[in-house]
């Protein structure tokens, strides 16, 4: 089977340009782009187990797809054409996995620093505050833990910017945002100050600097929704400053809380 019909059998289009959601004037950046974030929904590793033999067909696809509309010649003659020579033997022995981590580098504190400097206050945070915002129901809570850089010295902004939105009639005004009880936000602030403090002690127990070893070790302890919190910047970093990359299992840690529970008993 060829990768047009695979594009249809898994994406139900053969077109190239619409497997990635991207328009035929797309530049070699968005084309990237749009194949890191897509790549990301069916990589084999980040599916759950009986989605994995789905997921990887899939992923072998849009390697496919990739591979051609990011090099020059073969996209050109894909467009005056409409046909590709890759056939499913090709797709099939290529190791895609490697392919994908090629593409993508490891990412520094500077970066971080860079992206969160670019990100704060832009449309695309706003668009995010409000998705988080809808789908948690104005829980600030879960808000916090889905927008990056979302801390709590930021709150006071993060609200202005959803009580406008609110006032506009964009989005609705939930009575747990609009009314949201002290001792709930004192919790919440109360758990961030808690994490913070634990990651500085795991830090500095483990004898880590600034700089890219550092901040890989680090986020492999970060727990629950803030450790996808930081997954979903390191994809949006990745795909913003492409290179060279090595994909990561990450295993969260609770060895204070287990620690706290020996004691107790």
């Amino acid at each position: 089977m060829g990768l047009l019909e695979l594009c249809e059998k898994y994406f139900n289009t053969s077109d190239l340009y619409e497997v990635l959601q991207i328009s035929e004037n797309a530049s070699e950046k968005d084309v990237k782009k749009a194949y890191h974030k897509l790549s990301l929904k069916v990589h084999p590793d980040r599916v759950k187990d009986d989605e994995k033999l789905d997921a990887t067909e899939k992923f072998k696809v849009l390697g496919g797809v990739h591979a051609i509309l990011s090099d020059k010649n073969k996209r050109e003659l894909y467009d005056a054409t409409k046909s590709v020579d890759e056939d499913y033997n090709v797709l099939k022995d290529k190791d895609w996995t490697v392919y994908w981590r090629l593409l993508f580098k490891k990412i520094t504190d500077e970066d971080i620093k860079a992206y969160e400097k670019e990100y704060i206050g832009s449309d695309e945070e706003k668009n995010d505050l409000k998705n988080a915002y809808l789908a948690g129901k104005g829980d600030m809570d879960y808000i916090v833990d889905q927008v990056q850089f979302a801390r709590s010295e930021h709150e006071p902004r993060i609200r202005g910017i959803l009580t406008e939105m609110i006032e506009l009639g964009d989005i609705p005004a939930f009575k747990i945002f609009t009314h949201e009880p002290a001792k709930k936000r004192q919790r919440r602030h109360a758990k961030e100050n808690r994490e913070a403090k634990e990651a500085e002690e795991l830090k500095n127990s483990l004898g880590l600097n600034s700089g890219e070893n550092s901040l890989e070790l680090m986020i492999k302890q970060k727990q629950g929704a803030r450790l996808k919190q930081m997954d979903s910047l390191i994809n949006d970093l990745a795909a913003k400053y492409g290179g060279k990359s090595k994909a990561t299992k990450r295993k969260a840690s609770s060895k204070t809380e287990s620690t706290k529970n020996k004691k107790k008993k």
